[in-house]
C-alpha cells in the first residue's frame, strides 16, 4: 500500500536514486528504471554514492572549518544516513537547515524523520527547483538571509531542460544570499558513451535528465571563488588519503560568493 498522493505507477528520481543507493523506499517501477540505467551505465550506482559522499564532505567542511550555520538543500531526496542536518548539527548543533523537494514520498519521510537538534532548526519546503522565488520565500521562515548560507544542489539541475534557465535559477538563488555564502553543485555529465546512453534510457522512460559538460557545470560558479580542487569529477573532490578513486561521469565544485 502506498501513501496517499504518491504515484507508484511512474518512476520518481528520488526513489530511483534511493534504489541505486541500496535503500528500500522505492517501488517496482523505480527498481525497473534503476536496473535499466545500471545496464546502460554500470557505474551509475557509484555516481549516486559519490554524490552522497560529496554532500557530506561539503557540509562537514562548511559547518566546521568555515563556520557556516545555515544550509539550503535543494533536491533533498529521500532521507538516508548522514542527511544534511545530521552532518551539520553534529559539528554545530545550532545549525539551521531547510530541505527542498517536490516528491510526495520525500515529504512524508521528511516530516517523520528529519528532526532537528534542540539548538537548531530543520524545515521542509515543497517546491520544484524551477521556482526559486517560492523556495526563497518559504526558506526565509527558517533561515536568515542576512547571514551566510550553503546552497547545495546535488543531482538536481539536470531536471531543468534548458541550460540557460538552470544558470538563471542558480543566479537568482545566489542573488538572495550575502557575501560569504557558498554554492555546492554536483551533476551528471556527458563524459562517456555510457552516461549518454543512460540519459537516453531515462528520457525514453518518460523521466528525462539532462546531462551537462564539465564546462557547463563550471558555468554555475561564474563570479564565485572556487575552493580547491575546483571543478572536478565528484569522486575526485578531496578524496580520502590513501584512496585512488576512479573518475566518474559526474562533476562538482564548491564556490564562495565574494
Amino acid at each position: 500500500m502506498t501513501d496517499p498522493g504518491i504515484d507508484a505507477s511512474r518512476p520518481s528520481s528520488a526513489r530511483v536514486w534511493n534504489y541505486l543507493l541500496g535503500g528500500t523506499d522505492n517501488y517496482a517501477v523505480d527498481q525497473e528504471l534503476g536496473e535499466a540505467l545500471r545496464s546502460a551505465n554500470p557505474g551509475i550506482a557509484e555516481v549516486a554514492q559519490a554524490q552522497r559522499r560529496f554532500l557530506v564532505q561539503a557540509v562537514t567542511l562548511l559547518a566546521g572549518e568555515v563556520g557556516v550555520r545555515q544550509f539550503l538543500d535543494i533536491g533533498a531526496g529521500l532521507p538516508t544516513a548522514d542527511n544534511t542536518h545530521q552532518v551539520a548539527q553534529r559539528v554545530a548543533p545550532e545549525s539551521r537547515v531547510v530541505y527542498v523537494d517536490n516528491d510526495p514520498l520525500v515529504l512524508v519521510h521528511a516530516r517523520g524523520l528529519l528532526t532537528s537538534s534542540s539548538e537548531g532548526a530543520t524545515a521542509y519546503v515543497d517546491s520544484d527547483v524551477e521556482n526559486p522565488e517560492r523556495i526563497l520565500s518559504e526558506a526565509a521562515r527558517t533561515l536568515d538571509f542576512g547571514e551566510p548560507v550553503l546552497l547545495t544542489m546535488i543531482g538536481i539541475l539536470g531536471n531543468v531542460a534548458d541550460y540557460a534557465e538552470a544558470r538563471s535559477i542558480v543566479e537568482r538563488l545566489l542573488d538572495a544570499v550575502p557575501s560569504g555564502s557558498y554554492l555546492a553543485v554536483s551533476d551528471g555529465t556527458s563524459t562517456s558513451a555510457q552516461s549518454v546512453e543512460s540519459q537516453r534510457v531515462a528520457k525514453q522512460s518518460g523521466h528525462p535528465y539532462n546531462l551537462r559538460t564539465p564546462d557547463e557545470i563550471g558555468g554555475y560558479f561564474q563570479g564565485l571563488e572556487l575552493l580547491e580542487p575546483g571543478v572536478v569529477p565528484t569522486s575526485l573532490w578531496r578524496p580520502q588519503p590513501g584512496t585512488a578513486p576512479e573518475a566518474l561521469d559526474v562533476y562538482c565544485a564548491v564556490g564562495r560568493k565574494p
